[in-house]
């Protein structure tokens, strides 16, 4: 789960993380109240939406030229202008895809006079299993062209979750920042408070950038990012109250209802499988018969007929959809509770697509029976080979 930038900053103070004043603003009229807050001269009025690259952003209404996502104002009245350009309309960011996002929140801040930026991350590596802190002293909007063309400017710190953060862990982060003095001891002091954050609140990720040096020598940091392990959120009710689906895919939002695991893809080929594992070998070998998946959902290993159904329904919201492939690998699932489930979605839902269905494993002939005996034109597979050379072949008959 992700979260807003000013939700985000919420967090790191209870952790003592030094943050530029601010407050988020749903109209324009609560941006100006906002800004009155601060003290000024100079605010910053920023975007609020799930996706990085906002300051050179391009909003889709105001044309070529406007200005991005991000903007500083030396005004009460130019915090009102950028707030009225901003909102209801949708920014574009190299993240966002050429779709966009349309801001329905900013976050209006405090003016900061920056000396230096600085890049900082935490991540979970799962290659080797442990915490990765990723520094550079190349902070700011080119992060990615730095990790592209000059990646020895990167320095990864890896953190074992037996041993948790050690004192060398923070001397390592300050030394590739190239901090000296006080400077040196606050990165030090960050990275620790980083860490418990990380730690406390179960986080995947948490971005930094720009972490900012400032004219008077002090370490704030200026932008952030941070998401979460989806399967730990009951542990963080007050985190999980912070999720705006409204920056969401529609899709996702209604399958996390049903407690389906359900990522809309590029292709035209719907899938519903059983099991992460079958469900990556399903959208890989429809690849390889020349077409491409619709989506990734696993309906789970105790999947019901309510279930079945509700998955159906979300597949066919999806337009792109021209087809549908059912590969079922009853283990503690039985075939015969999916086939009746199948057979209800497709009735309810009019099922206007070529559906083809796999079924192996408990009660498997009972399930095929009732396929059979549907009345629907459920086309079986005897393989998930035969399927994925069934299913494309009858969208492109359909086509």
């Amino acid at each position: 789960m992700n979260i807003h930038e000013y939700q985000a900053k919420e967090l790191l103070t209870r952790f003592g993380i030094g943050i530029p004043a601010g407050y988020p603003a749903l109209t324009v009229e609560e941006a100006v109240e906002a800004a009155k807050k601060l003290p000024g001269p100079l605010y910053v009025v920023k975007a609020q939406i799930h996706a990085g690259g906002r300051g050179k952003g391009k909003f889709q209404e105001l044309g070529p030229d406007a200005k991005g996502g991000v903007r500083l104002a030396d005004s009460i009245e130019a915090v009102e202008s950028h707030s009225r350009e901003m909102l209801g309309n949708t920014l574009v960011t190299i993240q966002t895809g050429d779709a966009g996002k349309q801001v329905n929140r900013l976050y209006i801040t405090d003016g900061v006079d920056i000396e230096k930026e600085y890049y900082l991350s935490m991540l979970v590596d799962r290659k080797t299993g442990r915490i990765a802190m990723v520094v550079s002293t190349e902070g700011g909007m080119d992060i990615e062209e730095v990790a592209h063309s000059t990646p020895e400017k990167i320095t990864t710190i890896a953190i074992d979750p037996a041993e948790g953060f050690q004192p060398h862990h923070g001397r390592a982060v300050a030394f590739a920042l190239k901090l000296t003095g006080d400077l040196n001891k606050q990165a030090q002091k960050l990275a620790k408070q980083l860490y418990e954050a990380f730690s406390a609140l179960d986080c995947a990720m948490i971005e930094i950038n720009p972490l900012v040096e400032t004219k008077d020598g002090n370490l704030l940091v200026l932008d952030t990012k941070m998401s979460f392990d989806s399967n730990a959120l009951y542990r963080h009710k007050d985190v999980e109250a912070m999720r705006d689906e409204t920056e969401e895919d529609p899709m996702e939002v209604e399958a996390s209802k049903h407690d389906l695991a359900y990522i809309k893809l590029d292709g035209n080929i719907g899938c519903m499988v059983n099991g992460a594992g079958l469900a990556m070998a399903t959208m890989d070998i429809i690849k390889l018969n020349g077409a491409f998946p619709a989506n990734f959902l696993d309906v789970g290993g105790g999947a019901n007929k309510e279930k079945v159904t509700a998955a159906f329904k979300i597949i066919l919201s999806d337009p792109a959809v021209k087809g549908i492939l059912v590969n079922i690998f009853g283990g503690i699932m039985k075939c015969d509770i999916i086939a009746e489930g199948i057979v209800a979605a497709a009735k309810e839902v009019n099922l206007s697509v070529p559906l083809v269905v796999r079924l192996e494993g408990t009660n498997v002939q009972k399930g095929k029976d009732i396929l059979a005996n549907s009345g629907l034109p459920i086309v079986p597979a005897e393989d998930l080979g035969d399927a994925a050379k069934k299913i494309v072949a009858e969208v492109k008959q359909a086509a």
